[in-house]
């Protein structure tokens, strides 16, 4: 395009987009989408083969003008969170203190601690007179959170945390992952990350739906919740049976994948994008896609971003980069993702490299999960997934914390154990944060 024609077509760019938006105000999304579909066919009729991609800009799905209020305290939750974190890394550290090579994760919970939180503080049911309770089916490498969970209630004992991966002991520890055999009061469904959850879900709302549909089970509002990781996408059962789930349009059941953009050993995908390829496949078998990829420290900019460039520059930036910021000082992050531009430099000219460093990604957000959950739950006529951008390892510091060891680690030494503890503010004392011991607030 000739440089002379630039502004001509910048500005015939701002009026298109000034009459969308003045639609939209207007008379709303439905006409919007009219709008767009007869624009579609009327190009096609010019010749003009338009690629439908199949996915949605590289932002969250719910904007911020359109969250629902949060209902909880969030201090009390922050730090009730806190303390769970603490004592699901003080288990592995010590199971492996205990007995080196025993394993466990530390680093799976670390980036999913909020999807569970606000789970459990807001949207999971138990059975009680008026209703069956949900189905969770948690992901299996965050157990040691969830153990640590059931130890602040009361249902499990310091004891059974102290023997956390020693279940063919006398004592019969805690299993390593969900075991509705081993602990049938506990886990509901065996879980592990090899894509069984994903295929058994489907199939159990399917069979919930069947019973239904023919008189032999009363219809009820309970969800199936599923909790997966990016990188156990990749086993063939993770996405065996969705097209069954929109075919037969379950809205039943939710899955939260935690996209912390790591697997075993490295990237889920390096050199592309989990959450947009992820997004094309769900989207296509027809799912309702809800994208939670920034915490709110991102929404004063995006509110500025009338250009799309900040929203470009986020779609053009490649997963393993993004895992190389969570690594970096803010210096590199304003060089290397902001610098590409001016103009987004000028965006965050007032915003210091601490700041930088420190703006969350969306799946460690309780504002923005909870958006999400609650869409989710309003959301009819399909299956919903919800893609959530974590890091993994949060928390860990220079121990693992979105770097590619994070997920084999299991060791923190003294000066690790005290930087975590000063982060999530855990009240343990100098000589006693070496120990990890688990720690429970007194009741009142």
């Amino acid at each position: 395009m000739a440089k002379e024609n630039q502004k001509f077509v910048e500005l015939e760019n701002k009026e298109w987009l000034e009459s969308l938006e003045d639609v939209f105000r207007s008379q709303g999304p439905e006409r919007v989408r009219d709008l767009l579909s007869r624009l579609h066919e009327q190009a096609r009729k010019y010749g003009i083969q338009i690629r439908q991609t199949g996915t949605t800009p590289y932002v969250n799905t719910i904007p911020a003008d359109q969250q629902p209020p949060y209902p909880g305290r969030r201090e009390i939750e922050r730090r009730i969170k806190n303390v769970i974190r603490w004592n699901a890394m003080a288990m592995v550290v010590r199971a492996n203190r205990e007995e080196s090579g025993i394993g466990g994760h530390i680093s799976t919970y670390a980036s999913a601690a909020t999807l569970f939180e606000v789970g459990f503080n807001h949207f999971f049911r138990a059975p009680n007179a008026e209703q069956e309770g949900d189905i969770v089916c948690f992901q299996s490498h965050a157990s040691p959170g969830i153990y640590a969970r059931a130890f602040l209630e009361g249902r499990l004992s310091g004891f059974d945390l102290e023997n956390f991966r020693r279940k063919l002991k006398p004592e019969r520890g805690l299993p390593s992952y969900p075991h509705p055999r081993l602990m049938p009061n506990f886990w509901q469904f065996p879980t592990v990350s090899m894509g069984l959850s994903p295929i058994m879900a489907i199939y159990q709302a399917r069979f919930n739906r069947y019973l239904e549909d023919r008189a032999l089970k009363e219809p009820s509002d309970q969800k199936i919740w599923v909790f997966l990781g990016d990188g156990e996408m990749d086993e063939p059962e993770s996405l065996g049976a969705i097209s069954l789930a929109g075919r037969d349009k379950l809205d039943n059941f939710i899955f939260v994948i935690n996209c912390n953009l790591q697997r075993l050993g490295g990237p889920v995908r390096g050199n592309g994008k989990i959450i947009q390829e992820l997004e094309t496949v769900f989207a296509g078998a027809g799912w309702n896609v809800i994208k939670v990829i920034w915490g709110s420290d991102w929404d004063p900019l995006l509110e500025k971003d009338k250009d799309g460039l900040l929203a470009k520059r986020m779609e053009e930036v490649p997963d393993g980069q993004f895992q190389k910021y969570a690594v970096c000082r803010g210096e590199y992050i304003r060089k290397d993702f902001f610098g590409k531009d001016p103009r987004l430099l000028e965006m965050v000219k007032n915003y210091s490299d601490e700041q930088l460093e420190r703006m969350r990604r969306g799946g460690h957000d309780p504002v923005k999960v909870y958006a999400a959950y609650k869409a989710a739950m309003e959301h009819k006529g399909s299956p919903t997934v919800i893609l959530a951008q974590t890091i993994k390892g949060y928390g860990l510091g220079e121990a693992g914390e979105g770097r590619n060891v994070t997920h084999q680690q299991k060791k923190l030494n003294e000066q690790e154990l005290l930087e975590f503890r000063n982060r999530f503010g855990i009240p343990v004392p100098d000589g006693e944060a070496q120990e990890a011991p688990f720690y429970k607030p007194m009741d009142d």
